[in-house]
């Protein structure tokens, strides 16, 4: 999730969304038209009560409610950094800790799948805002009566961190009690087994909180539900991706050098449009002297003028800076570079030389293949499977891949 950066803690960047920016002030108008009701809540604690009254006039309330939905995304910041703190300590990298529309997200570059590690992060971040809660609560009763503005915001911080720490406990992945049940049912089957029966109890989770969204008019939680819902199959569905492709690389997977349709640079942008028709291709390698120098797709050849084609080449269109892999790396890793960068294809590369190609399609393709010949290892109902994709007997996973 991109946002602003605004600061690094323990060398993990802070990032602002731009939903962020959004849900702030609102959030802070929201307090401060109900400060009065929700002062009456918070004199429920024990301790002195605050005085409703005191919080009234032109602009303290909007102040008010501004602090207090600060301190409550410092909360929600800081129950990320203790997810992100014991990460670190298992050794997991985080790439950043983004505040958003709907609080905070700590995003991992891998995703833990030993269900100790998992269940030890995941309960980490209820357990900070627990232990918040109770420092604002602390400060609460420690606050001299009669000073009703500090005592209210400290008093609302407590409760609504406690509150959010026990509703971040609900055993709908991916939120963290969802991740405890994975890391629980992961002990005694395979992690993507352990998955898929979290996201359907996240996803049956997030059908009736969708139903209370709707019919409360409230719609933070119909929005909640449908990020839950579509976070829950996702998240399935890459474990299942990963579970298939555990073992295979780009090698086993990409259309070979021999096999490749490649265009040189000094060829006319006219005579490939004729290629392109031809071969019902939109895109190509450009090779000169068997090392990559570039990529030519249809777009490219669009840019220039139909009657200017003739004077210019493929080298002088051809996207230059390319993204590559090596056949030595993961499938998955190979799928997830596609994805980040947006693209199709992804020319395979050895000591500068072109050795393949691998597609969007051929990894779809093999995951299909895979997940048929090894339903053990990725169906929901599956047990641990301790031989690799693509391994068995020494057989390498048959090309997919047509160009």
């Amino acid at each position: 999730m991109r946002g602003i950066h605004v600061g690094t803690a323990a060398g993990i960047p802070i990032k602002l969304h731009w939903t962020f920016l959004i849900v702030l002030p609102l959030f802070a108008a929201a307090i401060g038209w109900d400060i009065g009701l929700l002062a009456e809540v918070v004199s429920e604690l024990p301790g002195d009560d605050v005085d409703p009254g005191a919080l009234e006039g032109e602009y303290q309330p909007w102040l008010l409610g501004l602090v207090a939905a600060v301190g409550l995304f410092v909360g929600v910041f800081l129950h990320e950094l203790g997810h992100s703190l014991v990460a670190l300590r298992y050794g997991y990298e985080i790439e950043s800790i983004t505040l958003w529309l709907l609080g905070g997200l700590a995003n991992f570059t891998e995703m833990p799948r030993d269900w100790r590690h998992e269940f030890a992060i995941s309960v980490m971040g209820p357990i900070v805002s627990v232990g918040v809660g109770v420092a604002c609560y602390l400060g609460f009763l420690l606050t001299p009566a009669g000073a009703d503005a500090p005592r209210f915001v400290l008093g609302y911080l407590a409760v609504l961190n406690v509150v959010l720490a026990g509703f971040n406990m609900l055993p709908a992945f991916p939120m963290d009690g969802g991740r405890v049940l994975r890391a629980l049912l992961a002990r005694n089957r395979s992690h993507a087994k352990a998955t898929q029966q979290a996201a359907e109890v996240g996803k049956l989770f997030a059908f009736f909180l969708g139903l209370v969204g709707l019919f409360s008019a409230n719609i933070i939680l119909v929005i909640l539900a449908f990020f839950i819902y579509i976070a829950a199959s996702s998240e399935a569905q890459q474990t299942v991706m990963s579970a298939a492709f555990e073992g295979v690389t780009v090698a086993d997977i990409m259309t070979e050098r021999d096999q490749l349709d490649v265009v040189a640079p000094d060829v006319s942008l006219a005579a490939l449009v004729d290629r392109m028709l031809e071969e019902r291709h939109t895109g190509y390698p450009v090779v000169d002297n068997g090392d990559l120098v570039g990529m030519i797709t249809l777009g490219d050849v669009q840019d220039v003028d139909p009657v200017e084609r003739e004077a210019f080449t493929v080298g002088d269109v051809m996207t230059e800076d390319v993204v590559t892999t090596s056949p030595e790396t993961e499938a998955m890793d190979a799928l997830r570079t596609l994805q980040e960068h947006d693209i199709g294809r992804l020319p395979v590369v050895e000591d500068g030389e072109l050795v393949g190609l691998v597609s969007r399609t051929d990894l779809m393709t093999a995951f299909n293949i895979l997940r048929t010949r090894n339903v053990d290892r990725v169906a929901p109902d599956a047990d641990d499977v301790t031989a690799g994709p693509g391994q068995e007997a020494g057989s390498p996973l048959e090309r997919t891949g047509r160009r």
